[in-house]
């Protein structure tokens, strides 16, 4: 069975074109401080506060590039520090989920996102090829063992995402990879 790299996905924002330029400024883009693993998504210079109800989260990383709506993933840890209850969902999946507000680093612009907040849902990017390859169908629901010395577990409920633009990484949060002892290079095998 071909091995599937483990990556940790930080807490982290994306924004609309208007959302940035409010926050940023008019004419404001994105500054890529590195590539990450899925083609074309980047972390960028640009960084905001998480204004919650019960507490904040300064210096967030907004990914780029831009999307058509904004969208705040947090872990579940995060989200009770903030003083949220937010779904697992996948992303893009944001109707019905609590709102936010995001400031940019010195305060003066504060942006309120009425929804959008999630715990993204663990997920395995593949390519057409890599799924063909693994047997594996968009939207498939599969278990990944993660092989770490003093932590390894067994991930149940992790879903397939199958597009032409993906790179075959498995992403879970910073609770998960904490669970599972995850330091440097993590790799997985799918169960089925």
């Amino acid at each position: 069975m071909k091995k599937l790299l483990v990556e940790t996905s930080a807490r982290h924002v994306h924004l609309s074109q208007k959302e940035f330029e409010y926050l940023f400024g008019e004419g404001s883009t994105l500054t890529v401080k590195k590539y990450l693993s899925q083609p074309g998504q980047f972390v960028s210079e640009e960084k905001v506060n998480l204004i919650g109800p019960k507490k904040s989260i300064n210096g967030v990383s907004i990914l780029g590039p831009l999307r058509k709506e904004a969208q705040v993933e947090v872990s579940l840890t995060d989200a009770r520090t903030l003083g949220l209850s937010v779904p697992v969902r996948e992303s893009g999946d944001t109707a019905g989920t609590p709102g936010i507000k995001i400031t940019n680093l010195d305060g003066t612009k504060e942006l309120v996102l009425e929804k959008g907040v999630i715990a993204a849902k663990r997920h395995i990017h593949a390519t057409p090829e890599d799924a063909k390859e693994m047997n594996l169908t968009n939207g498939e629901i599969v278990s990944v063992k993660v092989n770490t010395p003093d932590r390894s577990l067994i991930f149940d409920d992790v879903v397939v995402r199958v597009r032409d633009d993906f790179a075959f990484y498995m992403h879970i949060d910073t609770d998960e990879s904490n669970a599972a002892g995850c330091v440097g290079e993590v790799y997985g095998e799918i169960l089925k």
